[in-house]
């Protein structure tokens, strides 16, 4: 089995910063992808950004300049930089892994970031 546990999230004004985490644990050979996902109230889900085992990135448009992805391979977690945060990027954040040769997609329960003055 495998468990992903973001941390991270918070109250911040716009303009400002934070760093999200997530940590993996469990039975795990390969970590193919991760991803870092989001979901305003009365919004659906929606990819924020996605990281490969080698490191190649992608982002939504309405996030890229400001945030970055990135992962440290050697403990299995992800992280999510956001900087210059708008009201609009208030959301519940969830993090997504694509686990071993299988391909089987894990989720966490997800952190709430809210950015507001």
């Amino acid at each position: 089995q495998v468990q992903l546990v973001e941390s991270g999230g918070g109250l911040v004004q716009p303009g400002g910063s934070l760093r999200l985490s997530c940590a993996a644990s469990g039975s795990i050979f390969r970590i193919n992808a991760m991803a870092w996902y989001r979901q305003a109230p009365g919004k659906e889900r929606e990819l924020v950004a996605v990281i490969t085992s080698g490191g190649s990135t992608n982002y939504a448009e309405a996030v890229k300049g400001r945030f970055a992805i990135s992962r440290d391979n050697s403990k299995n977690t992800v992280f999510l930089q956001m900087n210059s945060l708008k009201p609009e990027d208030t959301a519940v954040y969830y993090c997504n892994a694509n686990v071993d040769y299988s391909g089987m997609i894990y989720w966490g329960k997800g952190t709430l970031v809210t950015v507001s003055s």
